[in-house]
């Protein structure tokens, strides 16, 4: 499995550049940079916790996602050169906390689900300080709810506690935003 991702992501640094080189925008050659590497993370991930949940239940999921998203995080920024990480305003742990511009726009990614925009559909790019920005909103799924819903297992609770004992992400519903992927490159 690590070395087909690391394949994966050879690939998609071999590959993004070239965009560049064919004379498209700047920014819109960063925009799909940043999509694609969401892509994977989505895509490495979801499968994983999928497989945890049919193995052994929420808190197998748990103890996949505690370990799993973070390490796909480090493994993309570190192969990409983008700081990548997911955010959210009822953050699970310190590393989910967003700063103030990724604040207001998951302010505004509520606000825009709540006029009736999908919540797949939700992104926002922004050169922020020199900085190119990209944000990605991340829906809750039914897959999501034994987790992050508003009825919990005592040992789904406890579970929770062990890894995350800050924890704010629950009382979620299907179809509400949940957080977002959010991407950061430095401009040269």
């Amino acid at each position: 499995m690590r070395a087909k991702t690391s394949y994966t992501y050879l690939l998609l640094l071999t590959l993004l550049p070239c965009s560049i080189w064919a004379g498209e925008d700047a920014t819109v050659s960063l925009q799909r940079e940043a999509e694609e590497i969401v892509q994977q993370f989505a895509g490495t991930l979801k499968p994983q916790l999928v497989s945890a949940m049919q193995q052994g239940g929420p808190v197998t999921a748990i103890n996949v996602c505690a370990s799993t998203a973070p390490e796909i995080a480090r493994q993309l920024s570190a192969a990409s050169g983008w700081q990548v990480k997911r955010v959210s305003l009822k953050a699970r742990n310190k590393t989910a906390t967003p700063d103030d511009w990724e604040k207001t726009i998951l302010e505004q990614f509520d606000q825009r689900r709540a006029a009736g925009e999908a919540v797949t559909d939700i992104t926002k790019t922004e050169i922020v300080d020199g900085t190119f920005r990209y944000m990605k909103a991340q829906g809750v799924e039914p897959l999501c709810l034994s987790c992050h819903g508003t009825s919990l297992d005592s040992t789904v609770v406890k579970t929770l506690q062990q890894h995350y004992p800050d924890d704010r992400a629950t009382g979620y519903q299907a179809g509400e935003l949940r957080g977002a992927f959010s991407l950061s490159r430095k401009l040269e």
